[in-house]
């Protein structure tokens, strides 16, 4: 079917509810009713995600609830065991999301699935953490991260406790293929489903056991002033309790929380895009740090998985910095305590993704841990914590990219934000002690392994034609490479979609200059953008940002040129 008979389709067909068709009889602009139908909405290994809305390329309880039923399908076929050990499901602020989730459990359910569904919003990494505490089989979480309002978001995850993989997604997106019409979805009511144990409500006591397992992971808790001023934003998502409850548990009590930002809201009508890694997610929690003179300002995103960092500098206003200096730091400081306490084991291994910077394995090398690189997303940064609990080759350590996402240890497989904001106060508490902050530790580094830069510039391109640009400039780049930039030549390309690497096979192309600066360009799996990377080192701040600045101009006119 083309788009417009799928749009008649779900307008005319009684399976459909009529709100449903009422919001698409109410579509005037053809463009819009052609996004809506002319895929469906692609189940990968990051899942789903999308716009809310009515249309087979939207986040809605039909699109939601087929993908359940490939889910359950494939879960079926491992056995009655796999049915008992049952599916955690967790879910954010955003709207439709406690909807989404009810409607996954209902369909679960309906397959004689067993299914731990939380009571309220959770932080994504305590889904992952449930998974590994409870044994279920697989999880979900309803989250679109830091994505725009009007979107919403359906992961999967897997029995280790980190996001499925292509190969239980391809197995999925098979079963899902399977189903045919909407009408095929199983679907139970959800109180009968309570009624017959198969749709248990998880509350307070994994909220307990998380937060005491977090407290366990402290590296310092003397030497480390604790009196630090903290202006803490969850951006009015998950972040909001456990954060809070881990930092005062450890002892942080001057914690000032941004009050606008505080509770949930599904609009983020404070800060409209909720992405923390965007500096102008942090104008409210600039304002209050100023007034307050915090030393430090985090921002956690919607669904707490990723956490972004300010510190006050000597000019008596905050420097942002990004994922890169901030995994860097968190190396630095787990890596150097560790071993000064002597509790660094021979085979600790750090894992960071490709497009990550390196001032962090510069760090992890002088003491003698190793550095993995993995495709872009913690699902392949934590298979390799995975891969090594089966080996015991490696002990996982630290995972990291430059995403702002950052895991340390192994209490879940995903990125984690409470985690992560409780090293960080901790790190610069501890450093605070010693009368530095964290950007006196940063530009200690610099001075040590050399001054890193970085840039990620984004280019949004929406839409079909969007899509297509995309794959002309991925195509142009990718036979025709620029050889020089400036007196830097070409010296080697990875092309991870064609050769073969330990890493695995992606659409990412990284280019490597003779001078040790490198970029890469790639589409994101997520959203409708062409990111590039870029990456230089120098002896000199000056010179890296030059140099940054050279390449930033002329690969952006390249990619540009491309219609």
């Amino acid at each position: 079917m083309d788009y417009m008979e799928k749009y008649k389709m779900w307008v005319e067909d009684p399976y459909f509810d009529e709100q449903t068709k009422l919001e698409l009889k109410n579509l005037t602009d053809e463009k819009e009713i052609e996004d809506r139908f002319f895929k469906d909405l692609e189940f990968g290994t990051a899942g789903l995600r999308g716009k809310i809305g009515a249309g087979t390329n939207r986040m809605n309880v039909y699109t939601v609830s087929l993908a359940t039923q490939g889910l359950a399908s494939t879960i079926l076929k491992r056995g009655e065991e796999a049915k008992k050990r049952g599916v955690a499901i967790a879910y954010d602020v955003r709207m439709y999301s406690d909807k989404f989730a009810e409607i996954a459990a209902r369909v679960l359910a309906a397959n004689g699935i067993k299914v731990y569904l939380f009571d309220g919003i959770r932080p994504t990494p305590m889904l992952s953490y449930t998974i590994r505490k409870l044994g279920t089989i697989s999880g979900i979480v309803i989250t679109a991260s830091h994505n725009p309002k009007d979107y919403n978001g359906y992961k999967v995850y897997w029995e280790e406790g980190s996001q499925i993989l292509d190969e239980i997604a391809d197995e999925i997106l098979s079963e899902i293929s399977k189903i045919g019409h909407y009408k095929n979805v199983k679907m139970m009511n959800f109180d009968e489903a309570k009624d017959k144990g198969l749709i248990e409500i998880l509350g307070k006591e994994i909220d307990d056991q998380y937060t005491r397992e977090i407290l366990n992971m402290a590296i310092n808790d003397e030497n480390v002033d604790k009196d630090i001023k903290i202006v803490y934003t969850p951006l009015n998502g998950t972040g909001n309790k456990p954060v809070r409850r881990v930092l005062k548990e450890r002892g942080f009590n001057n914690i000032i929380v941004v009050p606008e930002q505080e509770n949930p809201d599904p609009t983020f009508a404070t800060v409209g895009y909720p992405n923390p890694e965007d500096t102008k997610a942090f104008k409210y929690a600039r304002e209050l740090g100023l007034r307050e003179k915090a030393d430090l300002l985090l921002a956690t995103d919607p669904d707490s998985d990723r956490v972004a960092v300010a510190v006050m500098n000597d000019n008596g206003d905050y420097t942002y910095l990004n994922g890169n200096q901030t995994g860097a730091l968190l190396v630095n400081y787990i890596v150097t305590q560790r071993h000064a306490k002597n509790d660094l084991s021979s085979n600790a291994a750090i894992v960071k993704s490709i497009v990550t910077g390196d001032l962090g394995k510069a760090v992890a090398k002088k003491y003698g841990v190793t550095t993995f690189e993995t495709l872009t997303g913690f699902k392949n940064i934590c298979a390799k914590a995975n891969e090594w609990d089966i080996t015991g080759e490696y002990k996982f350590l630290f995972g990291y990219e430059e995403s702002i996402g950052y895991v340390y240890q192994d209490l879940v497989r995903d990125k984690d934000a409470i985690v992560s904001s409780m090293i960080i106060a901790e790190m610069a508490g501890y450093y605070k002690n010693k009368g530095m902050s964290l950007l006196d530790v940063l530009e200690n580094m610099y001075s040590e392994y050399g001054y890193y830069a970085e840039k990620q510039i984004s280019i949004v391109l929406e839409g079909i034609e969007g899509q297509y640009r995309i794959k002309r400039m991925m195509d142009d780049i990718r036979h025709q490479p620029i050889m020089s930039i400036g007196e830097m030549m070409l010296k080697d390309t990875i092309d991870y979609l064609r050769d073969e690497t330990d890493a695995g096979k992606s659409n990412v192309l990284r280019f490597f200059l003779d001078d040790g600066s490198w970029y890469a360009i790639r589409p994101s799996g997520t959203e409708p953008k062409i990111k590039i990377y870029i990456y230089t080192v120098a002896d000199t701040k000056e010179n890296a940002n030059e140099k940054i600045e050279l390449i930033e101009k002329v690969v952006l006119h390249r990619i540009e040129s491309v219609n």
